[in-house]
């Protein structure tokens, strides 16, 4: 059984005079009696209710409890101690040192107490008012609300309206009801470098996915950096271990608001639950998560020296699925597992590992040049199939971190029409050219014959006007009567 503890200080104070007073209640003496009762209790000792010493009353005192507690319907409450008369007050604080005091906590919100106190010492020092000592400053800053705020990490704009709204809007836990309804995704700072095969020292990054009603970590694995490259690998990975979820939430890292992981959870079906800027404590079970990971998976491997990222994966591995996994939650009362297992779960199942790769892709628009059939793309130029030559403007897929992988794409359905390639010159060197197929008609080209359909139609309505023509017509020079023929032999100059 539990032990019961002592009651609050008041009720103790109220039982004790109570067991005072309380004979002389339950047998009123005589009359003219009273005064020498109260005298013998008086001549008493009695035990002190906090420290426990012996401790005696007086005579009046104990009178004083005895007619508060006859004329009063619970004898014990009227006992109880009775709040100052100045209570919530601070009369030693003048109006002058408390209009000082809160111009100065409205624009040094940051500052202690004690910094508080030797500025209004300054403050006030060519006043009459006097000034408080240290506790009655602190007591009031903490009465009206001017508690320390602390510096924001950036002091932008956001960081300080993200502060302000920590000040103004209350703060609240929640759990979803049901198993992955909510997933929360953060990435995580080693307190300590590894070992890469180059031989540099980097701190590297943990990738964590935690289911949110059972706490369960549905991925978690080391990177050497934080881009959306890695997100994705891992996130893929924890899709492909404990299906899609419904929601996923996240911060406002680059990585997490990247084209390709939008695209592709809109693309799944998962929403993308976004924090506010600045407010990591709405997430915070992710980043309760990470004192577990450095309180004992670190710690267990402060003796390897030379910790390399192959190994702090295996470790990690080994500790979520064998200690972290089987160990009581103390605020489920069970292990994760067994309220991952007990459900009630929403997850769906996961597509197979091609249909990931493609989802997280982004979709772009390219010019296709005509001149020999390619696109521009990240820096290199990629071919278009002869088949679609005849697009002068193409959209592709792809991700930004990888080129292996760009598809021709319909913009209009989104459907993938073919996978692109990036050019090789060296390949085209060889001369060899497939012929092109023919189109649906016949696009050889014909000699032209007779006047153009619009300029007949032209002809015939200008005709119609009857307007005579604009233009003189010029008289085309007569030719020359041919000179006769020089005979070349006597018989055709004399003939016979």
């Amino acid at each position: 059984m539990k032990t019961i503890a002592d009651p609050p200080e008041r009720d103790r104070w109220a039982r004790l005079r109570f067991s005072v007073i309380g004979p002389l209640m339950a047998a009123p003496p005589a009359p003219r009696q009273l005064g020498a009762a109260f005298l013998a209790l008086a001549a008493k000792t009695w035990r002190h209710p906090v420290s426990g010493l012996d401790v005696c009353f007086g005579a009046s005192t104990i009178e004083r409890w005895y007619y508060r507690a006859r004329r009063a319907a619970d004898p014990v409450a009227a006992l109880k101690d009775g709040l100052r008369g100045d209570e919530g007050g601070f009369p030693s604080l003048t109006a002058v040192a408390v209009a000082a005091l809160t111009l100065q906590y409205r624009e040094h919100p940051g500052w202690t107490a004690q910094l508080h106190l030797d500025n209004l010492r300054v403050a006030c020092k060519g006043s009459d008012s006097p000034v408080a000592s240290y506790a009655t400053v602190r007591r009031y800053l903490r009465a009206q609300g001017m508690h320390r705020q602390a510096r924001p990490l950036r002091a932008t704009a956001g960081g300080i309206a993200a502060r302000d709204r920590l000040e103004q809007l209350e703060v609240r836990s929640f759990e979803v009801e049901h198993v992955s309804a909510l997933w929360h995704l953060d990435f995580h700072h080693a307190s300590r470098k590894v070992l890469t095969r180059a031989g540099a020292w980097i701190k590297p990054m943990l990738l964590g996915v935690i289911d949110d009603r059972s706490r369960l970590v549905c991925h978690l694995q080391w990177y050497l950096d934080e881009t959306a490259q890695s997100l994705v690998h891992g996130l893929s990975q924890a899709f492909m271990k404990r299906g899609l979820p419904r929601a996923l939430m996240t911060d406002n890292g680059a990585a997490m608001l990247s084209e390709e992981v939008t695209t592709g959870l809109a693309t799944l079906g998962v929403v993308h639950q976004t924090t506010l800027p600045y407010s990591p404590y709405q997430n915070a079970k992710q980043e309760s998560f990470w004192g577990r990971v450095e309180g004992r998976l670190m710690a267990m491997l402060e003796g390897e020296q030379a910790l390399t990222l192959e190994l702090l994966n295996e470790a990690t591995q080994a500790w979520v699925e064998q200690e972290y996994h089987r160990t009581v939650h103390t605020e489920l009362k069970a292990t994760p597992l067994a309220r991952y297992l007990a459900g009630p779960s929403v997850a769906r199942r996961c597509p197979d590992a091609s249909t990931l790769r493609d989802a997280f892709r982004i979709e772009v628009q390219r010019r296709a040049r005509r001149a020999d059939g390619t696109l521009s793309l990240g820096g290199g130029r990629f071919e278009i199939p002869a088949r679609f030559r005849h697009l002068s403007v193409v959209h592709v897929r792809y991700a930004r971190w990888d080129f292996s992988r760009v598809d021709l794409v319909d913009p209009r359905t989104g459907a993938v029409l073919c996978p692109i390639r990036p050019l090789d010159k060296a390949a085209n060197a060889d001369g060899k050219r497939r012929r092109l197929d023919p189109t649906a008609k016949d696009l050889s080209p014909l000699p032209p014959t007779g006047l153009a359909p619009l300029l007949r139609e032209l002809l015939a309505e200008y005709a119609a006007t009857g307007m005579p023509p604009a233009y003189l017509a010029s008289t085309e020079p007569t030719a020359a009567p041919a000179a006769p023929a020089i005979p070349t032999h006597p018989t055709e100059a004399n003939p016979a």
